[in-house]
């Protein structure tokens, strides 16, 4: 047996380490965290100073029992994980869950898994750094408080199964906020004057700076045109630099990841933690742009070589996040010599990113020659501009650029060799109405970036609140398609000018971020009577009361305190005295029985109800998905309400209708239902289509079916999607892995029947207490 014991949080983790420590130490992982509080009730002790009553989760139990055996054996035990608040934490459980003393364990951290750095950290070993921990456990006793105490209001005063969470919460505010702005917007139009001029036959572009707020004013500028002498009047040419971005932390990964590989928050993290654990980047959470003085020489010997001297420039960036955490290095590669690595193409295509990333912000500024040209027009006082810049040395650029979310950007190309005075030739002058465009819906990234600007959540938070807002349908992520625009265009055709109206598609949207109807709501109930929990200034204010609690210098206890007191009295008067909230609309009248239309969230989502609350004879319909409460008419709300629809009668004589229903549009024929495929409209869909429909899923539903029984036509077995089963009215069996499920006899069948019937019940989850 080993005299050490090394306990990291993960196998991938435990396997690269193993390979640089010798045959005196035992690599083991306990697979993340091994306690927590459990789900099923507060499990905090209001009375008792907050005390958390954490338990050994139930798929850790037998990880401890063997982490036990071992460390009871070993002379030392090294912990090993993660060096953030999380990873500190992590230590502090595996010392309560393994009864470990602290003169039996040996802490240590590192940024990267090299055998340079795992051995070095063996030499410098440290005790758990209690006061990490006490962050790390007021973040989670606060965020359990306001998430068990909050939801059930959301239960009673919303809808049921609804969560609230203190950092989601106020991320969901964000993205409604700015479909709020969007659904304000007031769209402008104005008139963009573009020419291409010809100089010693080379042609570029140049644009009026002013817009024309009318299509009369661009029709009158482009008279004064005709016949105009177009010469250069100013001609200015001015060096400029442009410097290379910082290396990576977390967020600027997560957001040019997005930006240029299309990943999502989360799959970044998920990549970069494996290419973290196999040895080849730093460690991934982090919100430091700094890079070792070895990263540093390495980078200054890598870009001599590959690039020359006069491409190296070395470089020390500083912070600019607001309350950055712990000194931890940026994300790098560990070898900068390595270019690239082995792997999935993911991973191979992040690194390559990362190591891009890194060499640029260690050279040199890539310099620049900017021009810019006034264009005097002979007949007007007006001047066109051209704006033109050159690379006069690559520098950082040879290797990297990096990505914008601004879809807006200035077009600057090269421009022929001009003269002041010269006289130009004008090849086409056109005014075109152009659209002021609505603030930017977000994507993951760009959240991501707003959520680090207002100093809400750390490096280790943003993958899993953006899941999380969008697991509890608070926010979608979705791409839209555009719709069809019409706009005018005017053109300067020798001494006429000629007008088309043209057409364009705007509005399309990819991979952005929409609030859905019970984000919404949810979004307004709170903002209203939990005003503190979804201010950003508060939410900023606690994650630096987390940093001042990790730095010593407050007690987390008290912490909680101080805003428990007030948040408890806060839910109490919610419970009693707040409305209900449905964010209920009133479209209109019906014009056939004179009854309001109202579009609000009932039960199950998002609906349309004809009648006032207190009508005995109130209808209802649902909305269709691309539909929301906040914009439907009182025309689409009619509509609805002409589902269900008759379409006719089947060959067997049953009826045939359409109707919207909790998981969408479908068709119907006795007991038998199909969903509407992409394309097909319940308004319009044809008797024809719907029985084929029916007959595909009649079909489906036969294939399923593996075998019958006279004695009970109530019981069948069926292929499921997670493998064959036996259904028994509402009830569903398991059927064991060893049994052919079309051998099976009645009596075998009715024997698991009654088995299931006997099996003790799986233990709902309680009921959340205050």
């Amino acid at each position: 047996m080993s005299k050490n014991l090394v306990i990291v949080e993960s196998p991938a983790k435990a396997k690269t380490i193993e390979g640089y420590l010798g045959k005196d130490f035992t690599v083991k992982s306990s697979y993340g965290h091994v306690r927590d509080l459990p789900t099923n009730k507060l499990a905090i002790d209001v009375e008792k100073n907050f005390e958390p009553q954490y338990e050994v989760s139930a798929d850790k139990k037998q990880i401890i029992s063997e982490l036990k055996k071992l460390a009871k054996a070993a002379d030392t035990v090294w912990l090993a994980t993660d060096e953030d608040r999380e990873g500190e934490a992590i230590s502090w459980h595996l010392m309560e869950a393994l009864n470990l003393k602290n003169d039996q364990v040996k802490r240590i951290v590192f940024h990267e898994i090299t055998k340079t750095a795992i051995l070095s950290a063996i030499e410098s070993p440290r005790e758990v750094n209690v006061n990490l921990v006490h962050a790390q456990q007021a973040r989670r006793v606060l965020d359990r408080l306001v998430g068990f105490e909050l939801s059930p209001v959301l239960w009673k005063k919303v809808k049921p199964s609804l969560s609230a969470g203190r950092v989601q919460s106020v991320a969901v505010r964000i993205i409604v906020e700015r479909e709020r702005e969007i659904m304000d917007f007031k769209g402008e139009s104005s008139f963009r004057v573009v020419a291409v001029f010809e100089s010693n036959g080379q042609a570029f572009k140049a644009e009026l700076p002013q817009r024309f707020s009318t299509e009369k004013e661009a029709y009158a500028f482009l008279e004064e045109c005709k016949g105009s002498v177009f010469s250069i009047a100013d001609l200015e040419k001015t060096p400029g630099t442009k410097k290379p971005a910082a290396p990576f932390t977390t967020s600027t990964l997560q957001q040019e990841a997005s930006r240029k590989l299309g990943y999502s928050v989360s799959r970044t993290m998920v990549i970069a933690q494996k290419l973290y654990e196999s040895g080849k980047i730093t460690y991934m959470r982090t919100d430091s742009v700094n890079l070792s003085d070895l990263a540093l020489n390495q980078a200054e010997s890598v870009i001599g070589s590959m690039y020359g001297s006069e491409y190296s420039e070395q470089r020390k960036y500083t912070s600019k996040s607001k309350g950055a955490q712990e000194a931890h290095e940026a994300i790098r590669p560990t070898d900068l010599s390595v270019k690239s690595v082995d792997g999935d193409r993911n991973e191979q295509k992040l690194y390559e990113l990362i190591w891009k990333r890194t060499v640029a912000s260690q050279m040199a500024n890539a310099k620049l020659e900017k021009t810019n040209v006034k264009i005097a027009i002979s007949k007007s006082d007006a001047l066109f501009v051209a704006k033109g810049e050159i690379i006069t040395f690559e520098g950082f650029l040879k290797v990297y650029l990096e990505g914008t979310d601004d879809d807006q950007q200035e077009e600057k190309g090269m421009l022929p060799a001009l003269t002041i005075g010269e006289d130009l030739v004008a090849k086409d002058i056109s005014a075109t109405e152009r659209f002021t465009h609505h603030p930017a819906r977000y994507t993951e990234a760009s959240l991501v970036k707003k959520l680090e600007e207002l100093g809400i959540g750390r490096p280790s938070t943003y993958a899993p609140t953006i899941s999380t807002i969008q697991k509890r349908t608070y926010v979608e992520k979705e791409s839209r398609e555009g719709s069809e625009r019409k706009y005018v265009k005017l053109v300067l055709e020798g001494s006429d000018i000629v007008k088309t109206d043209e057409t364009e598609i705007t509005g399309a949207e990819k991979n952005k971020l929409f609030p859905t109807d019970i984000g919404m709501v949810v979004n307004d109930y709170l903002v209203e009577h939990f005003k503190n929990i979804l201010d950003f200034n508060f939410t900023a204010k606690v994650e630096q009361e987390f940093d001042i609690i990790a730095e010593g210098q407050l007690n987390w206890n008290e912490m909680i305190k101080s805003f428990y007191d007030s948040f408890h009295t806060t839910i109490e008067n919610a419970l009693e005295h707040s409305e209900r909230a449905t964010g209920e609309r009133l479209l209109g009248v019906s014009p056939d029985t004179g009854k309001n239309i109202y579009a609000r969230i009932g039960r199950f989502g998002p609906m349309i109800q004809m009648g006032d609350a207190d009508d005995e004879d109130k209808k209802f319909a649902s909305l269709r998905k691309e539909q929301s409460i906040g914009t439907l008419t009182l025309e689409e709300a009619l509509d609805l309400f002409k589902l269900p629809r008759k379409l006719g009668k089947s060959a067997s004589g049953e009826d045939i209708s359409t109707a919207i229903g909790r998981f969408g549009p479908y068709v119907r024929q006795g007991k038998v239902f199909a969903s509407l495929q992409e394309g097909d409209d319940p308004l319009t869909i044809t008797l024809a289509r719907a029985v084929e429909l029916i007959d595909e899923r009649i079909s489906a539903v036969k294939k399923a079916i593996l075998k019958t029984f006279d004695e009970d036509d109530s019981i069948q077995v069926l292929e499921g999607r997670y493998g064959p089963y036996i259904k028994k009215d509402k009830q569903n069996i398991k059927i064991p892995k060893d049994v052919e499920p079309k051998d099976l006899t009645y009596e075998q069948v009715m024997e698991l029947v009654e088995k299931a019937k006997t099996a003790p019940k799986r233990k709902a989850k309680a009921k959340a207490k205050k």
